[in-house]
C-alpha cells in the first residue's frame, strides 16, 4: 500500500521554501485536512486569505500537476481518517436543506459517470469467468455493505448450487463457515471505507487456502485489495452521514447481468420453476385470489388421499 504520509511528507520537505501565500496554505491543511479535502482552489483561496493562482502554484510546489492531482492526494491521505462526527459535520457544512435532494442524486450520478470511465472491463471479465468457474461461490460484505452482499447472493442462487453468504458478528465465526474453501472455490468482498477489518481478514483466509479471491471496493489503494487477484473499483461517498454506494450497486447489477447471460438456459429453468411454485403457494398477489367475507381463501394442493379444504 502507498504511504498515506507521503503528501504530508511533501509539505515538511518544502515547507522553509514556501511563499508567506503558501505556507498559509500547508499549515490550513495539515490543521484542516478533513475539511481542505473539499475545497475547490478557488474556495480554499478564500478560506486561507490568499488567491486561487496561489493554491494552484503550491499544489505545483509539492510535486503535482495541478490542482486536481493534488486534491486526489489529499483524498487518499484522508480516506480511512475520517470518523463518523467528522464525516457528519463536513456534510453539514456542504449541503444545506434545500439542495439536499438535488446534491445527493447529483453527486450519485457523478459517482456511476466517474465509476464508468475507470473501471478495467478485463477485471470485469476475469471477475466473471472466475465466479462461473469456481465450485463454491463465498460472499462477504459487513455492516453498510451487507445489503450489497445480500442482493449479489439473492441472484447468485438463482444460478449456482452453492452460494454461501457470510453472515457473522465475529472473525471465529467467519472462519467456521469458511472452513471448506480451497483453490476450486472463490470469494466475492465488498468493503469501502472505513474498511472492515472481518472482511480483510476473510479474504486473507481464502487466499492462503488458495481459493479465487474478488474485490468490489473503491480504490486501487484499498487494503481488500491485498489478497485479490481481480479488482472492481467503484467509487464512494467517504463523506456522509449515509455512505454512498450506488456506484458498487450498479457494478454489482452489471456482474449479474454478465453472468445471467452465461447461464441463460439455467437461469430460465430456474425461474420456470419458482413461477410454479409462486403460483401455487399464492406468494405474490394476483388476480386469482378469491376474496370471501374480507378473508383470502386460499386454495391447497391435493394431498394424496385428501380433497381440497
Amino acid at each position: 500500500m502507498p504511504n498515506t504520509n507521503e503528501l504530508l511528507n511533501r509539505i515538511n520537505s518544502r515547507y522553509s521554501s514556501m511563499s508567506k501565500g503558501q505556507k498559509l496554505i500547508a499549515t490550513y491543511i495539515t490543521d484542516n485536512y478533513d475539511k481542505a479535502v473539499f475545497l475547490t482552489a478557488a474556495k480554499m483561496g478564500e478560506t486561507v486569505g490568499v488567491s486561487e493562482s496561489t493554491v494552484v502554484r503550491f499544489a505545483t510546489c509539492l510535486g503535482y500537476k495541478g490542482y486536481p492531482e493534488f486534491q486526489s492526494a489529499l483524498e487518499e491521505m484522508v480516506r480511512t481518517k475520517l470518523n463518523s462526527v467528522q464525516r457528519m459535520e463536513v456534510t453539514y457544512g456542504r449541503i444545506s436543506q434545500s439542495e439536499i435532494l438535488q446534491t445527493v442524486l447529483s453527486s450519485d450520478a457523478d459517482k456511476i459517470k466517474s465509476t464508468l470511465e475507470k473501471i478495467d472491463h478485463a477485471a470485469f471479465e476475469a471477475a466473471v469467468d472466475t465466479i462461473l468457474g469456481a465450485k463454491h461461490l463465498y460472499i462477504i460484505g459487513i455492516r453498510s455493505c451487507a445489503p450489497l452482499a445480500s442482493f449479489l447472493a439473492f441472484y447468485c442462487n438463482l444460478m449456482f448450487e452453492n452460494v454461501h453468504l457470510l453472515t457473522t458478528n465475529s472473525s471465529s465465526e467467519l472462519f467456521e463457515q469458511m472452513l471448506r474453501i480451497n483453490e476450486e472455490d472463490a470469494i466475492i468482498g465488498i468493503s469501502f471505507p472505513r474498511y472492515s477489518m472481518r472482511t480483510l481478514k476473510a479474504l486473507e483466509f481464502a487466499n492462503n487456502r488458495n481459493a479465487k479471491v474478488i474485490t468490489i471496493t473503491d480504490s486501487v489503494h484499498s487494503p481488500m485489495n491485498l489478497y485479490s487477484s481481480c479488482n472492481l473499483i467503484a467509487d464512494s461517498d467517504m463523506a456522509s452521514i449515509v455512505d454512498s454506494l450506488v456506484a458498487p450497486l450498479s457494478v454489482i447489477n452489471s456482474l449479474i447481468v454478465a453472468l445471467c447471460m452465461k447461464k441463460q438456459k439455467e437461469v430460465a429453468g430456474t425461474l420456470t420453476t419458482l413461477e410454479d411454485i409462486w403460483g401455487e403457494y399464492q406468494v405474490y398477489e394476483n388476480d386469482e385470489i378469491n376474496y370471501i367475507n374480507d378473508s383470502v381463501k386460499i386454495h391447497y394442493a391435493k394431498l394424496d388421499g385428501q380433497k381440497n379444504e
